[in-house]
């Protein structure tokens, strides 16, 4: 049997240069846009991606006029198996902005508050930060105090591309058939939207975008949209009393009733769910609050759902005039319902993890992926860490070293389903 870890020891990683080259590029999407993807310049990376991936002699990758970015890397091994695809997505938050990264390299790291040149305000504190203790020793990319990093998910988009780097340069390695996607639109809830799943043609897939390393995230929340529409009375306000009903001041009546100590953000973790108000937006005869639902339990949304409905109800026994609407949608559902009856997914990833010389841990992760809805289309698709943290800002950072562990799980794991043969 090939002896995988001795290889790594004398293999150049490149995830490291890729997520340089990566991260400076904009790829911000938009969640007001309608198109698909909702930025054309998401495409600029999945250019650069496909041109990479046909340098490594992959020629089938290609990008569809979606942004998908796919590429099958064809088995080594007599034996059929099942096909695994590895996926991360291509852009960023839209809650900072991703134009312009300067990325910094803070060598040979030793417990120190990281101070960002661009913006001295803007200081990544390991008391804030308690991951970064177990980072002594190795090089942190941060951003350089104006823009979030991007590591969240082109540090998963570069390890990806360094394992497909080291299956073409170690063709001794075993593995099946290995099926590559690059998403775009991820961060606005529709990274799936018009992925091809006859393309991607595996039985198990696994996206590459968590946090700490060793993290095997089984489990996301259940998702849904929540949206109370109002219909208020409107008058002139020099002739209002007793006839105007403010479709605004009922809105926000009822964003006051919403509890702080529990169902919020701000108050829960771990395992409790909450309701999120996102946007409010309209006039004195019309307004409109949107509101994201989640809990780890799907039945939960429904609750969470009336509740909200029983709140705007005790709010318009004093707006007799005016109307609602409610409209609840799901977003995506927690993968573990799925998960759990494919445990050798998870089994093996876990396996990958100690052959990388990790502790694995399982996780439940406090939000989503295109994984949880990827499952839900029919490949399972549990998280594997991808060494990001601090997502959607400032002070994001990542380690060379968990990226370079990120691709050897990614190889090992392939190992593994070539050893088992299913």
């Amino acid at each position: 049997m090939t002896n995988i870890s001795q290889i790594f020891q004398k293999y150049t990683y490149s995830s490291a240069q890729r997520f340089l080259t990566y991260v400076q590029i904009d790829t911000q999407s938009d969640p007001n846009s309608s198109n698909s993807p909702t930025t054309e310049k998401q495409k600029d990376l999945g250019k650069v991606l496909v041109q990479e991936l046909k340098q490594l002699g992959i020629d089938s990758a290609h990008m569809d006029e979606y942004g998908y970015v796919y590429a099958i890397v064809p088995s080594n091994i007599k034996q059929s198996i099942p096909g695994l695809c590895f996926c991360a997505h291509m852009d960023t938050s839209p809650d900072c902005s991703g134009k312009d990264v300067k990325p910094i390299i803070h060598q040979n790291y030793q417990g120190q508050d990281l101070v960002l040149p661009d913006d001295p305000y803007v200081i990544i504190r390991l008391s804030e930060h308690p991951d970064l203790a177990e980072q002594i020793g190795h090089d942190i990319i941060t951003a350089s105090g104006k823009t979030l990093l991007g590591a969240d998910n082109k540090a998963g988009v570069a390890e990806i591309m360094d394992a497909v780097q080291f299956w073409t340069q170690h063709p001794n390695v075993p593995h099946g058939p290995i099926s590559i996607l690059f998403t775009p639109d991820e961060e606005v809830g529709r990274g799936t939207d018009h992925v091809n799943l006859e393309k991607v043609n595996a039985q198990y897939g696994y996206t590459i975008d968590g946090e700490k390393r060793g993290h095997l995230e089984n489990e996301t929340f259940s998702a849904d949209g929540f949206t109370i529409k109002i219909e208020g009375v409107s008058q002139h306000p020099g002739f209002a009393k007793g006839r105007m009903e403010s479709a605004i001041k009922i809105a926000s009546e009822i964003v006051s009733l919403l509890p702080n100590d529990h169902l919020s953000p701000e108050s829960t973790e771990k395992m409790e769910g909450f309701i999120h108000p996102v946007e409010i937006s309209g006039s004195v005869e019309e307004a409109k609050i949107d509101f994201i639902l989640r809990d780890f339990k799907t039945e939960k949304l429904q609750e969470y759902g009336l509740l909200l409905k029983e709140l705007t109800h005790q709010v318009l026994k004093q707006y007799p005039h005016s109307k609602v609407e409610f409209i609840q949608t799901e977003q995506y559902r927690n993968m573990n319902e799925i998960l759990v009856n494919h445990p050798e997914c998870l089994e093996n990833a876990m396996e990958a993890m100690k052959r990388a010389g990790l502790n694995p841990e399982m996780q439940s992760i406090r939000g989503g992926t295109d994984g949880s809805r990827l499952t839900f289309m029919g490949l399972p698709c549990p998280n594997i860490f991808a060494g990001e943290h601090a997502f959607h800002s400032k002070q994001e950072w990542v380690s060379i070293q968990d990226m370079q562990k990120a691709t050897e799980t990614i190889v090992h794991l392939a190992a593994i389903y070539a050893e088992k043969g299913t």
